[in-house]
């Protein structure tokens, strides 16, 4: 059934899908999906939960991740994978989109939007990657007020608490700011940019309750698995922007190809077929809805010339 059909849509709310998943005795394993069309390829091959990063996200909108984009551009993305997928999603709110009151409505927008959980981080705008240098904090009260609004304000979105305090404060420092967002009510604890192994066993020794890791590449993190995280005691592990990064490889290589040959010709093979991209959006089952709609065919190619018969 097409998200067109109401009644295709899965009754209970994404926040409690999220708690149904974090239920289970292994690691929640989340990839980052930075539209609808990588959404669907991620649910295809299984997953039951995806990530929306903000630096996915902006890259794709050509800007840095510094915290300028909109609340509204974020939803829509939201909005666009949620229906497109039916999956629960874990969706990167950076710093809540300013202060107390703003992070309360972006939990209700996001929650409108079809999300299931959110983030909410401890900088100050402008925010950067975690991965990066010189990020600046606001205080551990403020961040934990914040915190509170955004539990206040959730009907079912599971609240997870960012802390960017390991590489500023030390990681003490984090553990120390990690436990007020705990007892603030945040449901998940997320330390970002934690450089090895002793410290993400340490910090989760240190903090109660689930637990989120980052495995971003080209960051401070060096490679870790979703076994290996689960040994470290954390409970969920998100590859924030990867999907991002290789659907960018790949045009990049296609732009270098047109260039280079004139054309697109002997590239096809790095491509989906019109009938595997037709199959991932359900083309011809949203077709079937409307019969006055004739049933559009493929157009069949010979193999070798990749010509139209």
């Amino acid at each position: 059934m097409t998200w067109l059909e109401g009644n295709s849509r899965n009754p209970r709310p994404a926040g409690d899908r999220i708690r149904d998943l974090l239920a289970r005795p292994d690691i929640l394993r989340v990839p980052g999906a930075h539209n609808a069309m990588a959404g669907l390829i991620a649910k295809e091959q299984g997953f039951a939960a995806l990530y929306i990063s903000g630096g996915g996200v902006t890259t794709t909108m050509g800007l840095p991740d510094l915290g300028i984009m909109t609340l509204e551009e974020l939803c829509f993305i939201v909005r666009m994978v949620a229906r497109s997928t039916d999956l629960p999603l874990i969706v990167d709110g950076d710093v809540g989109y300013g202060g107390t009151l703003n992070t309360m409505r972006t939990v209700q927008e996001l929650e409108m939007a079809g999300a299931g959980a959110v983030h909410i981080e401890d900088q100050l705008l402008p925010k950067k990657c975690g991965h990066l240098n010189d990020k600046r904090l606001v205080s551990i009260d403020e961040a934990a007020s914040k915190i509170a609004a955004a539990k206040k304000a959730s009907t079912h979105l599971v609240i997870i608490a960012r802390t960017d305090a390991a590489s500023v404060e030390g990681l003490d420092g984090a553990i120390k700011r990690a436990r007020a967002y705990k007892e603030a009510g945040a449901d998940v604890v997320f330390p970002d940019g934690l450089p090895t192994k002793e410290e993400f066993c340490r910090f989760a020794g240190a903090v109660p309750g689930p637990r989120m890791a980052n495995m971003t590449e080209f960051g401070r993190t060096p490679h870790f698995t979703a076994r290996q995280f689960q040994d470290f005691g954390y409970d969920i592990v998100i590859w924030p922007a990867t999907s991002m990064r290789v659907a960018a490889y790949a045009m990049r290589e296609l732009y270098i190809h047109i260039k280079v040959e004139d054309g697109t010709e002997d590239f096809e093979d790095r491509m989906l077929t019109r009938a595997e991209s037709y199959a991932l959006i359900g083309y011809h089952d949203v077709e079937s809805l409307d019969v006055s709609v004739a049933k559009s065919l493929i157009p069949q190619t010979t193999g070798d010339t990749k010509k139209v018969v």
